[in-house]
């Protein structure tokens, strides 16, 4: 199984493992939380993660009883901003996804996410194709390499329209994107639209991204369950 022939075995792997659970588990989507795995637990990003996390699990939890379980919240599974969301909806009673990645140096999968609901990956590209094809939002705090990867991988699928979904982006901490990522000189350059820029919604706190998360969701989502691309 870890030889090079069997590499397409591996990948359908995690395709099929990952498929079957959330279909046991009743995960119809989810809203994605991206950001550094080094955010300290108690800094002004993390209790914003968790608190947000809270209040969308509080909110899903409240729709349809008979439905499925809609919008769970979903990370990487590691520390920093995604234990601090996987811990929000933990301690809203909901279901939480974990996705991690085998690394060099290991992060075992933060002790918050829904032990039913934890998956393990080897390759990038399964793990952000399970990232982006079950979300129907995606809020992205402060984050590394990492978290810039995941959020133009999404910016790259909605702007091209190979994701037909409707997809609501948060930016979370206005200064700090407005310092890493200058949008406005893409724009001047040419190299991206001015109607680019707002595929994303910037803000620098909870009550804003929650009352623009459900309004998006409620009028896009709701009625649309299921993942798709």
């Amino acid at each position: 199984m870890h030889s090079k022939e069997a590499r397409a075995l591996r990948i359908l792997a995690e395709y099929l493992e990952p498929k079957s659970r959330l279909e046991a588990e009743g995960v119809e989507d989810t809203i994605v939380f991206f950001g550094s795995a080094r955010t300290p637990q108690g800094s002004t990003w993390y209790e914003a993660s968790r608190a947000l996390a809270f209040r969308l699990t509080q909110w899903s939890k409240g729709l349809d009883p008979a439905a499925q379980r809609r919008f769970v919240v979903c990370t990487g599974g590691g520390p920093g901003i995604m234990e601090a969301a996987n811990r929000g909806a933990s301690e809203a009673h909901g279901r939480n996804v974990g996705l991690t990645i085998a690394l060099p140096r290991e992060e075992a999968v933060n002790r918050h996410v829904t032990r039913e609901l934890s998956f393990h990956f080897h390759y990038f590209f399964m793990r952000k194709f399970w990232l982006a094809y079950m979300a129907k939002a995606v809020i992205v705090f402060p984050g590394g390499y990492g978290t810039l990867d995941e959020l133009f991988e999404i910016l790259t699928l909605v702007q091209t329209k190979r994701m037909t979904k409707h997809m609501p982006i948060v930016l979370f901490g206005t200064e700090y994107w407005r310092e890493v990522i200058n949008f406005d000189a893409l724009v001047r350059h040419g190299t991206i639209n001015a109607a680019d820029v707002d595929l994303m919604h910037r803000t620098d706190s909870v009550d804003d991204a929650y009352e623009w998360l459900i309004h998006q969701l409620a009028e896009q989502a709701l009625g649309k369950p299921g993942a798709m691309l």
